[in-house]
């Protein structure tokens, strides 16, 4: 005969019987009254709820009442909801400032403080709801540390904004600048494009990080099947926020973990996925990152291979033309799994939150193989290939990330270096108008103990398109790029100078070329002069020596590691 705690574990109470069991016990029954439960509330499965709402940012601050309905969702389903909070910061908003340096690890901090409250308080489960950037993987690192039975929810994404009847959104606003800066248009004109391209709360509209993490959340299986594209402020939202709620108890009866969800074969899917969406760069961190927390390698070289066999079927902003309001309209990150699955490029024996495959899930999707915008049909693709690819080369032993997603390099490209310290002094040049035609841009000491933190530099891409040099120079760089980035740019190049990489020997004039059929980044110097050069570098000490910063100096692993700390 089954015990009384096994009849409980059998109804989802996996680990908050715990808490709850027993004359021991009272006092922690007796706190648990305190906020209102019943006996009966007592004797259900708990599910904590991770919440990110905040008036910091607008991605996250119309999440609140989407907790709301995953709490009515969990209370349906018969379980006991305990919202408890996180952090997040605005990318958008610490933008070119030394405060950038705070959000990759702000990432770090969310899935700690996740991890921290699921597993101090006993919770069963999780449903983590989260909009802007880093809050996606930090929430989805967490799930994955703690595989307890989870569902990710996304707080949805922003409408377009309009201007003289032409849609804009946030990265117009970037883009705005950099024509300020040339003399193009004038204050008045870039305070009208300010005023109207963020109407309300949501996350940036494009294909840019958080809506590509939330494609990712759709793609492994840890989100329900069409949430990764409804905007903010759907009442479909409302609705599959409250589905989740429910689902995490389904999981639970049937102890449904992480574990099952996140295999490789499911990240292979997110990278197909988003390689055929073309997906930020930044996706190079976070997806290996998250596939640490699972235990499952996930390299650089990984995201190349799969990129090179899988086409790139969706123009999305920022090199493209629409928006995730114009793929919710067609069928959203669905319509494109299931293009994928026809071509065999998708694992459809992958478990998902519903209880069911991939393929089951997407049984259930229509496709008329009509032709629309958005996207493409399988054999009429963008390109026959996906938007990453990987380099590597004297300059990128460890890998550099390039975006191609839009865009025709032709098979080569090379130029002079023009060799600049961390951010601000490359935006003091372009300010001046140092920055000409042909060169090759190299920012450095930007990288995950350098900068520290990889500031995203959306505010340098946006204004090199703004002064017309977006396919006229190449920008390198041992740090990173924001999603809403678009044009000649290369990333997360490793080692990082910080650590004596070969980016930190590069000077100026030294000719830089980048090799599109072998995928290389080199320098052409001599691998002798570069060992020469790096000896005799004083590098920078590091900017932090305690707090937060300091830490995440002293813990954090390379770029081609997902930049983790643990």
């Amino acid at each position: 005969m089954p015990t009384k705690r096994e009849n409980k574990r059998a109804l989802g109470k996996h680990t908050s019987w715990e808490t709850t069991e027993g004359a021991a016990r009272a006092p922690h029954r007796s706190m648990m009254k305190a906020m209102g439960l019943t006996d009966e509330n007592i004797n259900a499965p708990f599910v904590g709820i991770a919440s990110t709402h905040n008036e910091v940012t607008p991605c996250n601050a119309g999440i609140d009442p989407l907790v709301e309905q995953v709490k009515r969702g969990v209370f349906a389903a018969q379980g006991t909801p305990f919202v408890f909070g996180t952090i997040t910061v605005s990318d958008a908003i610490s933008m070119n400032t030394v405060g950038m340096k705070g959000s990759l690890v702000s990432r770090e901090v969310i899935a700690d403080s996740i991890e921290t409250v699921i597993f101090a308080e006993r919770f069963d489960g999780l449903v983590a709801v989260a909009g802007c950037d880093k809050s996606l993987p930090g929430s989805m690192m967490a799930i994955a540390r703690l595989n307890v039975p989870s569902v990710f929810v996304y707080g949805g994404s922003i409408l377009p904004g309009n201007l003289d009847g032409k849609t804009i959104q946030i990265q117009d606003v970037f883009e705005a600048v950099g024509k300020h800066q040339k003399g193009d248009i004038s204050d008045s004109e870039l305070y009208k494009i300010e005023s109207r391209a963020c109407p309300g709360p949501g996350s940036c509209g494009g294909m840019f990080t958080a809506n590509t993490m939330s494609s990712v959340g759709e793609a492994l299986g840890l989100s329900l099947p069409g949430s990764a594209s409804e905007p903010a402020v759907d009442q479909r939202k409302s609705a599959s926020s409250r589905l989740a709620g429910e689902a995490v108890l389904n999981l639970l009866r049937k102890d449904i973990r992480p574990s099952e969800i996140l295999t490789k074969k499911a990240f292979e899917n997110a990278v197909t996925v988003v390689t055929a969406m073309g997906g930020s760069t930044n996706t190079a961190l976070h997806l290996p990152a998250i596939a640490h927390e699972m235990g499952v390698e996930l390299t650089l070289d990984d995201i190349h291979e799969i990129s090179m066999r899988t086409p790139h079927l969706a123009d999305m902003k920022p090199a493209g033309k629409y928006i995730m309001y114009d793929l919710d309209n067609v069928g959203g990150v669905p319509l494109v799994m299931k293009r994928l699955l026809e071509l065999g490029l998708i694992h459809g024996d992958c478990m998902t939150v519903t209880g069911k495959t991939i393929e089951e899930n997407l049984s259930e999707v229509e496709d008329d193989k009509s032709e629309n915008s958005v996207v493409k049909l399988p054999n009429e693709p963008l390109s026959p290939t996906g938007g990453l690819v990987i380099l590597h080369g004297n300059l990128a032993p460890e890998g550099a990330v390039l975006k191609v997603a839009g865009h025709n390099y032709g098979k080569s490209w090379s130029g002079p270096a023009k060799v600049f310290n961390q951010e601000e002094e490359c935006m003091s040049s372009l300010k001046k108008g140092g920055i000409e035609p042909g060169d090759f841009v190299v920012i450095r000491y930007e990288g995950p103990k350098g900068g520290p933190g990889m500031r995203e530099m959306l505010s340098i891409t946006s204004a090199i398109v703004g002064q017309g040099l977006g396919d006229k120079i190449f920008l390198m760089t041992d740090g990173r790029f924001s999603g809403a980035s678009h044009g000649p740019m290369i990333g997360h190049v490793g080692p990082e100078a910080a650590v004596g990489g070969p980016i930190a020997a590069v000077e100026n004039g030294d000719i830089i070329e980048i090799d599109l059929e072998k995928f290389e980044l080199n320098m052409k110097v001599s691998d002798l002069d570069i060992k020469n050069r790096l000896i005799s570098i004083k590098h920078p000490d590091p900017p932090y020596k305690s707090g937060v910063l300091g830490k995440y100096i002293k813990l954090v692993q390379p770029a081609s590691k997902g930049a983790v700390t643990g």
